[in-house]
């Protein structure tokens, strides 16, 4: 089941998407429930369920303005370099290393669907990576390969943009490029991990202007989803709304010779199998 949060005049809430219409669901749980984040929050996702299954849609999807599908993560983990074919894409010699490298992002990195992304004057280097992201609905801490799908609520999308050189800055460090305001995006909604019948062979594709840019499976990944749950959970006990960004397939914007950088009237889409689209424009920031 696909669940989004909402704005529709001026109140937000969270309903369950069937079609192109949405089943309303603020306070049809609880008065103080409001948003998927509640839901996580208090274990509630399969009551969600049933209910909306009860119920029949009441406003048009096309009617309501989409918000980021967990609208105050508490962690956002974001994984770097997890497609087989990436690490060559770097041509620096490097080898595959053991263990994948992570950084994070915070909230206010990240849009919504329909929502643009936002070019800072400080670069041009404004980049794109499609990603499948995971969010948790389950607490837990070194969370065993076996149970880490257990663990997963549902899954979305992110547009994981990136300020290339801002990247760079530092020797070890890729925080500043990962975190300009706006650069990002999350959505268009979470589909609950029902629906997902192999995590193992999931296909992503980043399409800029219809043009096919990136295009992979999981089936690609040095780390695969179960083994990542593992790994964060050991230095960090994940919590519902937690969201963990998995790594993004060859093909971005720095690959190409010359690089080609996002810019201001361009769309960008990434597209999950399963999940569906998200859907971005570029502006520049008004200073």
């Amino acid at each position: 089941m696909k669940f989004i949060n909402f704005e529709k005049d001026g109140r937000t809430s969270f309903g369950a998407v069937k079609g192109e219409r949405v089943i309303n669901l603020g306070g049809k749980l609880r008065d103080d429930m409001w948003a998927v984040d509640d839901l996580l929050e208090h274990g509630l996702l399969n009551a969600a369920k049933d209910i909306a299954a009860t119920l029949e849609p009441d406003l048009e999807l096309n009617d309501v303005k989409l918000l980021k599908p967990v609208l105050k993560p508490g962690k956002i983990i974001c994984v770097g370099v997890n497609y087989a074919n990436r690490n060559a894409e770097y041509k620096d010699g490097s080898e595959v290393k053991k263990y994948p490298s992570i950084f994070m992002r915070t909230p206010g990195s990240l849009v919504a669907q329909g929502e643009n992304l936002v070019r800072p004057p400080e670069s041009e280097q404004l980049d794109y990576e499609g990603e499948i992201v995971l969010v948790i609905g389950k607490a837990g801490r070194r969370i065993p390969e076996s149970e880490a799908y257990s663990h997963i609520a549902g899954l979305t999308i992110m547009n994981e943009g990136s300020i290339r050189d801002w990247i760079r800055h530092a020797k070890f460090n890729v925080t500043q490029g990962k975190n300009f305001e706006r650069t990002g995006a999350l959505g268009p909604w979470m589909v609950s991990a029902d629906e997902v019948k192999d995590y193992t062979d999931i296909r992503v594709q980043t399409r800029v202007n219809g043009d096919v840019r990136q295009d992979d499976t999981t089936a690609s990944m040095m780390y695969p989803i179960a083994y990542l749950v593992n790994y964060i959970s050991t230095f960090t006990e994940l919590m519902p709304g937690d969201i963990i960004a998995t790594g993004t397939p060859t093909g971005a914007g720095a690959r190409f010779d010359p690089p080609v950088w996002l810019k201001p009237g361009d769309n960008v889409e990434v597209e999950v199998d399963g999940i569906g689209v998200l859907r971005n424009g570029i502006e520049d920031e008004i200073v």
